[in-house]
Protein backbone atom coordinates (compact mmCIF):
# COMPACT_ATOMS: atom_id res chain seq x y z
CA UNK A 1 0.00 0.00 0.00
CA UNK A 2 2.41 2.74 1.57
CA UNK A 3 5.07 1.65 -0.70
CA UNK A 4 3.22 2.43 -3.78
CA UNK A 5 3.05 5.79 -2.80
CA UNK A 6 5.82 8.66 -2.63
CA UNK A 7 5.93 12.16 -1.37
CA UNK A 8 5.40 14.67 -4.16
CA UNK A 9 8.63 15.37 -6.19
CA UNK A 10 9.83 11.52 -5.44
CA UNK A 11 10.38 10.06 -9.17
CA UNK A 12 12.14 6.39 -10.37
CA UNK A 13 14.68 6.95 -13.02
CA UNK A 14 15.75 3.72 -12.85
CA UNK A 15 14.59 -0.49 -12.71
CA UNK A 16 16.70 -1.03 -9.44
CA UNK A 17 15.22 2.62 -7.51
CA UNK A 18 11.45 0.98 -9.05
CA UNK A 19 12.32 -2.71 -7.35
CA UNK A 20 13.72 -1.31 -4.48
CA UNK A 21 11.89 -1.63 -0.96
CA UNK A 22 12.97 1.15 0.68
CA UNK A 23 12.12 3.56 -2.63
CA UNK A 24 13.16 6.97 -0.89
CA UNK A 25 16.35 8.07 0.85
CA UNK A 26 14.57 9.26 4.24
CA UNK A 27 13.13 5.35 4.85
CA UNK A 28 16.41 3.73 4.59
CA UNK A 29 17.97 6.04 6.62
CA UNK A 30 15.22 5.23 9.54
CA UNK A 31 15.40 1.83 8.92
CA UNK A 32 18.99 1.54 9.66
CA UNK A 33 19.00 3.97 12.36
CA UNK A 34 16.32 1.50 13.76
CA UNK A 35 18.43 -1.45 13.26
CA UNK A 36 21.19 -0.08 14.94
CA UNK A 37 19.99 0.95 17.45
CA UNK A 38 18.23 -2.21 18.17
CA UNK A 39 22.09 -3.36 18.28
CA UNK A 40 23.20 -1.33 20.71
CA UNK A 41 20.36 -2.36 23.20
CA UNK A 42 22.15 -5.19 25.27
CA UNK A 43 25.84 -2.54 25.27
CA UNK A 44 23.32 0.06 27.12
CA UNK A 45 22.02 -2.94 30.01
CA UNK A 46 24.29 -3.45 33.37
CA UNK A 47 25.33 -6.80 32.45
CA UNK A 48 26.61 -5.11 28.97
CA UNK A 49 30.88 -4.30 28.52
CA UNK A 50 30.20 -0.63 29.49
CA UNK A 51 28.18 -1.81 32.56
CA UNK A 52 25.97 1.02 31.96
CA UNK A 53 22.17 0.73 33.92
CA UNK A 54 20.35 2.93 30.89
CA UNK A 55 18.03 0.23 30.10
CA UNK A 56 16.68 -2.46 32.79
CA UNK A 57 18.37 -6.08 31.27
CA UNK A 58 14.85 -7.41 31.15
CA UNK A 59 14.23 -5.73 28.42
CA UNK A 60 17.14 -7.86 26.81
CA UNK A 61 15.38 -11.07 26.99
CA UNK A 62 11.77 -9.81 25.80
CA UNK A 63 13.54 -8.29 22.57
CA UNK A 64 15.03 -11.74 21.85
CA UNK A 65 11.50 -13.42 22.65
CA UNK A 66 9.78 -11.15 20.11
CA UNK A 67 12.40 -11.96 17.62
CA UNK A 68 11.81 -15.41 17.96
CA UNK A 69 7.68 -15.51 17.77
CA UNK A 70 8.03 -13.15 15.12
CA UNK A 71 10.23 -15.48 13.02
CA UNK A 72 7.40 -17.93 13.44
CA UNK A 73 4.87 -15.70 13.07
CA UNK A 74 6.42 -14.53 10.04
CA UNK A 75 5.97 -18.38 8.64
CA UNK A 76 2.50 -18.43 9.32
CA UNK A 77 2.00 -15.12 7.50
CA UNK A 78 3.02 -16.61 4.50
CA UNK A 79 0.41 -19.78 4.74
CA UNK A 80 -2.42 -18.17 6.31
CA UNK A 81 -1.54 -14.33 5.27
CA UNK A 82 -0.85 -14.67 2.02
CA UNK A 83 -1.91 -18.19 0.74
CA UNK A 84 -4.90 -18.31 2.59
CA UNK A 85 -4.29 -21.61 4.45
CA UNK A 86 -4.96 -21.77 8.12
CA UNK A 87 -2.84 -23.84 10.51
CA UNK A 88 -3.91 -24.66 13.86
CA UNK A 89 -0.88 -26.58 14.67
CA UNK A 90 2.02 -24.05 13.84
CA UNK A 91 3.37 -24.67 17.94
CA UNK A 92 3.63 -28.16 16.88
CA UNK A 93 5.99 -27.20 14.08
CA UNK A 94 7.93 -25.06 15.90
CA UNK A 95 8.56 -28.15 18.67
CA UNK A 96 9.73 -30.26 15.63
CA UNK A 97 12.09 -27.53 15.07
CA UNK A 98 13.46 -27.67 19.00
CA UNK A 99 13.61 -31.29 19.28
CA UNK A 100 15.41 -31.41 15.92
CA UNK A 101 18.02 -28.93 16.49
CA UNK A 102 18.40 -30.37 20.13
CA UNK A 103 18.96 -34.12 19.05
CA UNK A 104 21.43 -32.89 16.02
CA UNK A 105 23.66 -31.04 18.70
CA UNK A 106 23.74 -33.91 21.09
CA UNK A 107 24.76 -36.47 18.64
CA UNK A 108 27.56 -34.66 16.88
CA UNK A 109 30.09 -31.43 17.53
CA UNK A 110 28.22 -29.59 14.48
CA UNK A 111 28.47 -26.08 15.42
CA UNK A 112 24.52 -24.46 16.35
CA UNK A 113 24.78 -21.72 12.92
CA UNK A 114 25.19 -25.64 10.92
CA UNK A 115 22.47 -27.08 13.09
CA UNK A 116 19.74 -24.60 12.95
CA UNK A 117 19.33 -24.64 9.72
CA UNK A 118 19.60 -28.36 9.35
CA UNK A 119 16.66 -28.64 12.33
CA UNK A 120 14.66 -25.90 9.70
CA UNK A 121 14.85 -28.29 7.04
CA UNK A 122 13.67 -31.26 8.90
CA UNK A 123 10.53 -29.55 9.91
CA UNK A 124 10.03 -27.72 6.36
CA UNK A 125 9.59 -31.70 5.29
CA UNK A 126 7.28 -32.81 8.25
CA UNK A 127 5.32 -29.16 7.36
CA UNK A 128 5.17 -31.10 3.80
CA UNK A 129 3.53 -34.04 5.32
CA UNK A 130 0.38 -32.20 6.56
CA UNK A 131 0.36 -29.47 4.00
CA UNK A 132 -0.33 -32.81 1.75
CA UNK A 133 -4.23 -32.86 2.55
CA UNK A 134 -4.54 -29.41 2.03
CA UNK A 135 -4.98 -30.38 -1.95
CA UNK A 136 -8.44 -32.32 -1.41
CA UNK A 137 -10.06 -29.45 2.03
CA UNK A 138 -10.18 -25.97 2.96
CA UNK A 139 -11.23 -23.83 5.16
CA UNK A 140 -12.67 -25.49 8.32
CA UNK A 141 -11.61 -28.92 7.29
CA UNK A 142 -7.68 -27.72 6.95
CA UNK A 143 -8.07 -26.63 10.07
CA UNK A 144 -8.97 -29.62 11.21
CA UNK A 145 -6.46 -31.33 9.14
CA UNK A 146 -3.45 -29.18 10.85
CA UNK A 147 -4.65 -29.47 14.02
CA UNK A 148 -4.17 -32.89 14.11
CA UNK A 149 -0.65 -32.20 13.38
CA UNK A 150 -0.62 -30.25 16.82
CA UNK A 151 -1.77 -33.73 18.58
CA UNK A 152 0.03 -36.24 16.51
CA UNK A 153 3.83 -34.73 16.48
CA UNK A 154 3.51 -33.85 20.11
CA UNK A 155 2.82 -37.64 20.92
CA UNK A 156 5.49 -39.06 18.60
CA UNK A 157 7.89 -37.23 20.57
CA UNK A 158 6.07 -38.12 24.32
CA UNK A 159 6.05 -41.78 23.54
CA UNK A 160 7.57 -43.86 20.59
CA UNK A 161 10.61 -41.51 20.36
CA UNK A 162 10.85 -41.15 24.10
CA UNK A 163 13.94 -43.10 24.56
CA UNK A 164 16.21 -39.85 22.95
CA UNK A 165 13.31 -37.04 23.24
CA UNK A 166 13.20 -37.95 27.11
CA UNK A 167 9.65 -38.01 26.85
CA UNK A 168 7.91 -35.69 29.38
CA UNK A 169 11.20 -35.00 31.12
CA UNK A 170 13.27 -31.79 30.16
CA UNK A 171 15.69 -31.86 27.08
CA UNK A 172 19.30 -29.91 27.84
CA UNK A 173 21.18 -28.48 25.60
CA UNK A 174 24.70 -27.59 25.50
CA UNK A 175 25.95 -23.95 25.55
CA UNK A 176 26.12 -22.29 21.46
CA UNK A 177 29.27 -21.96 21.29
CA UNK A 178 31.43 -20.34 18.19
CA UNK A 179 35.11 -19.92 18.26
CA UNK A 180 35.38 -20.23 21.80
CA UNK A 181 32.72 -17.82 22.50
CA UNK A 182 29.48 -18.52 24.80
CA UNK A 183 26.75 -17.41 23.21
CA UNK A 184 24.47 -19.04 26.26
CA UNK A 185 23.71 -15.70 27.80
CA UNK A 186 20.79 -13.50 26.12
CA UNK A 187 22.59 -10.82 25.78
CA UNK A 188 25.09 -12.58 23.54
CA UNK A 189 22.46 -14.72 21.99
CA UNK A 190 20.91 -11.25 21.43
CA UNK A 191 23.40 -10.83 18.44
CA UNK A 192 22.29 -14.08 16.84
CA UNK A 193 18.54 -13.67 16.65
CA UNK A 194 17.69 -9.80 16.20
CA UNK A 195 20.23 -9.99 12.66
CA UNK A 196 18.52 -13.74 11.79
CA UNK A 197 14.83 -12.13 12.24
CA UNK A 198 15.69 -8.83 10.52
CA UNK A 199 16.97 -11.10 7.14
CA UNK A 200 14.31 -14.15 7.30
CA UNK A 201 11.63 -10.83 8.13
CA UNK A 202 12.91 -9.48 4.32
CA UNK A 203 13.06 -12.87 2.95
CA UNK A 204 9.70 -13.30 3.60
CA UNK A 205 8.53 -9.40 2.16
CA UNK A 206 10.71 -10.61 -1.01
CA UNK A 207 8.93 -13.65 -1.48
CA UNK A 208 6.01 -11.97 -1.67
CA UNK A 209 7.11 -9.79 -4.51
CA UNK A 210 8.16 -12.89 -6.44
CA UNK A 211 6.10 -14.74 -9.08
CA UNK A 212 5.69 -17.20 -6.00
CA UNK A 213 4.28 -15.10 -3.81
CA UNK A 214 1.65 -13.49 -6.52
CA UNK A 215 0.86 -17.16 -6.84
CA UNK A 216 0.25 -17.78 -3.15
CA UNK A 217 -1.64 -14.39 -3.03
CA UNK A 218 -3.83 -15.54 -6.00
CA UNK A 219 -4.82 -18.75 -4.22
CA UNK A 220 -5.80 -17.01 -1.18
CA UNK A 221 -8.15 -14.82 -3.32
CA UNK A 222 -9.79 -17.48 -5.70
CA UNK A 223 -7.78 -21.00 -5.91
CA UNK A 224 -10.59 -22.16 -8.92
CA UNK A 225 -9.92 -19.04 -10.61
CA UNK A 226 -6.23 -19.12 -10.29
CA UNK A 227 -5.95 -23.08 -11.59
CA UNK A 228 -7.97 -21.67 -14.53
CA UNK A 229 -5.19 -19.16 -15.19
CA UNK A 230 -2.92 -22.11 -15.10
CA UNK A 231 -1.00 -22.02 -11.61
CA UNK A 232 -0.58 -25.53 -10.53
CA UNK A 233 -2.66 -24.74 -7.13
CA UNK A 234 -1.23 -27.85 -5.25
CA UNK A 235 2.33 -27.26 -5.65
CA UNK A 236 2.17 -23.82 -4.43
CA UNK A 237 0.02 -24.93 -1.29
CA UNK A 238 2.76 -27.37 -0.51
CA UNK A 239 5.64 -24.71 -0.98
CA UNK A 240 3.59 -22.35 1.22
CA UNK A 241 3.32 -25.13 3.61
CA UNK A 242 7.58 -25.87 3.37
CA UNK A 243 8.08 -22.43 3.72
CA UNK A 244 6.17 -21.55 7.02
CA UNK A 245 7.49 -24.75 8.25
CA UNK A 246 10.76 -23.83 7.62
CA UNK A 247 10.51 -20.20 9.38
CA UNK A 248 8.62 -22.55 12.50
CA UNK A 249 11.51 -24.55 12.61
CA UNK A 250 14.25 -22.03 12.91
CA UNK A 251 12.43 -20.13 15.49
CA UNK A 252 12.70 -23.35 17.39
CA UNK A 253 16.03 -24.21 16.67
CA UNK A 254 16.60 -20.32 18.58
CA UNK A 255 14.25 -20.76 20.99
CA UNK A 256 15.90 -24.10 22.51
CA UNK A 257 19.08 -22.56 22.32
CA UNK A 258 17.94 -19.69 23.98
CA UNK A 259 16.06 -21.36 27.01
CA UNK A 260 18.89 -24.76 26.99
CA UNK A 261 16.05 -26.73 27.98
CA UNK A 262 13.15 -27.93 26.21
CA UNK A 263 9.75 -29.18 27.68
CA UNK A 264 6.91 -30.84 25.06
CA UNK A 265 4.31 -28.41 27.49
CA UNK A 266 5.93 -26.12 25.50
CA UNK A 267 4.47 -26.50 22.07
CA UNK A 268 1.12 -26.93 23.06
CA UNK A 269 -2.49 -26.03 21.25
CA UNK A 270 -2.73 -22.69 23.72
CA UNK A 271 1.11 -21.47 21.91
CA UNK A 272 -0.70 -22.60 18.39
CA UNK A 273 -4.04 -20.06 18.93
CA UNK A 274 -1.72 -17.28 20.08
CA UNK A 275 0.35 -17.07 16.74
CA UNK A 276 -3.06 -17.35 15.48
CA UNK A 277 -4.14 -14.17 17.53
CA UNK A 278 -0.70 -12.50 17.11
CA UNK A 279 -0.93 -12.74 12.91
CA UNK A 280 -4.45 -11.25 13.57
CA UNK A 281 -3.90 -8.59 16.00
CA UNK A 282 -0.86 -7.51 13.75
CA UNK A 283 -2.18 -7.39 10.41
CA UNK A 284 -1.96 -11.11 8.52
CA UNK A 285 -1.11 -10.01 4.82
CA UNK A 286 1.40 -7.39 5.91
CA UNK A 287 5.16 -7.64 6.19
CA UNK A 288 4.71 -5.69 9.26
CA UNK A 289 1.78 -7.73 10.88
CA UNK A 290 4.06 -10.22 12.51
CA UNK A 291 6.04 -7.71 14.52
CA UNK A 292 3.37 -5.97 15.44
CA UNK A 293 0.95 -8.29 16.62
CA UNK A 294 3.98 -10.28 18.74
CA UNK A 295 4.87 -7.06 20.75
CA UNK A 296 1.68 -6.18 20.92
CA UNK A 297 0.43 -9.51 22.68
CA UNK A 298 3.68 -9.37 24.34
CA UNK A 299 3.66 -6.20 25.72
CA UNK A 300 -0.28 -6.76 26.76
CA UNK A 301 0.12 -9.59 28.55
CA UNK A 302 4.00 -8.60 30.30
CA UNK A 303 3.46 -5.17 31.15
CA UNK A 304 -0.16 -3.78 30.97
CA UNK A 305 -2.28 -6.58 32.18
CA UNK A 306 0.10 -7.33 35.46
CA UNK A 307 -0.57 -3.81 36.47
CA UNK A 308 -4.07 -4.23 35.81
CA UNK A 309 -4.43 -7.08 37.74
CA UNK A 310 -2.25 -5.97 40.80
CA UNK A 311 -4.57 -2.67 41.21
CA UNK A 312 -7.89 -4.76 40.36
CA UNK A 313 -7.29 -7.43 43.01
CA UNK A 314 -7.37 -5.01 45.54
CA UNK A 315 -10.15 -2.59 44.29
CA UNK A 316 -12.83 -5.39 43.75
CA UNK A 317 -13.09 -7.23 46.94
CA UNK A 318 -14.06 -4.10 48.45
CA UNK A 319 -16.30 -3.13 45.65
CA UNK A 320 -17.67 -6.86 46.00
CA UNK A 321 -17.27 -8.86 49.63
CA UNK A 322 -18.06 -11.92 48.06
CA UNK A 323 -15.36 -12.01 45.67
CA UNK A 324 -11.89 -13.53 46.70
CA UNK A 325 -8.70 -11.85 46.03
CA UNK A 326 -6.97 -15.53 45.18
CA UNK A 327 -10.13 -15.77 42.63
CA UNK A 328 -10.07 -12.62 41.12
CA UNK A 329 -6.21 -12.61 40.39
CA UNK A 330 -6.40 -16.36 38.64
CA UNK A 331 -9.93 -15.21 36.87
CA UNK A 332 -8.65 -11.39 35.90
CA UNK A 333 -5.62 -12.29 33.09
CA UNK A 334 -8.06 -14.27 30.85
CA UNK A 335 -11.16 -12.11 30.99
CA UNK A 336 -8.50 -8.88 30.10
CA UNK A 337 -6.83 -10.50 27.79
CA UNK A 338 -9.89 -11.79 26.01
CA UNK A 339 -11.27 -8.33 26.75
CA UNK A 340 -8.45 -6.82 24.60
CA UNK A 341 -8.55 -8.66 22.11
CA UNK A 342 -12.32 -8.08 21.48
CA UNK A 343 -12.21 -4.60 22.01
CA UNK A 344 -8.91 -4.60 19.53
CA UNK A 345 -10.72 -6.72 16.87
CA UNK A 346 -13.86 -4.38 17.07
CA UNK A 347 -11.72 -1.10 16.32
CA UNK A 348 -8.57 -2.04 14.31
CA UNK A 349 -10.23 -5.13 12.58
CA UNK A 350 -7.44 -5.32 9.76
CA UNK A 351 -4.78 -5.71 12.43
CA UNK A 352 -2.18 -2.80 13.22
CA UNK A 353 -0.23 -3.30 10.21
CA UNK A 354 -3.39 -1.70 7.84
CA UNK A 355 -3.50 1.25 10.50
CA UNK A 356 0.25 1.52 10.20
CA UNK A 357 0.22 1.90 6.47
CA UNK A 358 -2.84 4.19 6.67
CA UNK A 359 -0.44 6.48 8.66
CA UNK A 360 2.21 6.08 6.04
CA UNK A 361 0.17 7.26 3.55
CA UNK A 362 -1.05 9.89 5.26
CA UNK A 363 2.12 11.57 6.05
CA UNK A 364 3.60 10.85 2.26
CA UNK A 365 0.49 13.07 0.55
CA UNK A 366 0.28 15.57 3.53
CA UNK A 367 -1.05 18.37 3.32
CA UNK A 368 -3.49 17.30 0.81
CA UNK A 369 -6.85 15.70 2.06
CA UNK A 370 -7.15 13.03 -0.68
Amino acid sequence: MASNIRPAGTFDTDYQQDLAINRTRFSRLIVNALFVALLIVPLLTADGPLGLNIIPVVWVGTIVRIAIYTIAVQGLNILMGYTGQISLGHAAFMGVGAYSAALIVRASDLPFFIVIPLAAIVTAFVGLLFGLPSLRVKGFYLAMATLAAQFIIPWVLRYPLADITNGSRPLNLPDPMIGGINFAPQSAMFYIVIPLAVMLSFLARNIIRTRTGRAFISIRDNDLAAELLGINVFSYKLQAFFISSLYAGIAGALWAFDVGSLSLDKFNLGLSIEFLAMLVLGGAGFPLGALFGVSFLIILNESIIPVVVTNLKVVLPQIFPFLSAVNVESSLVPFLFGLALIVFLILEPRGIAYRWEILKIAWKIRPYSY
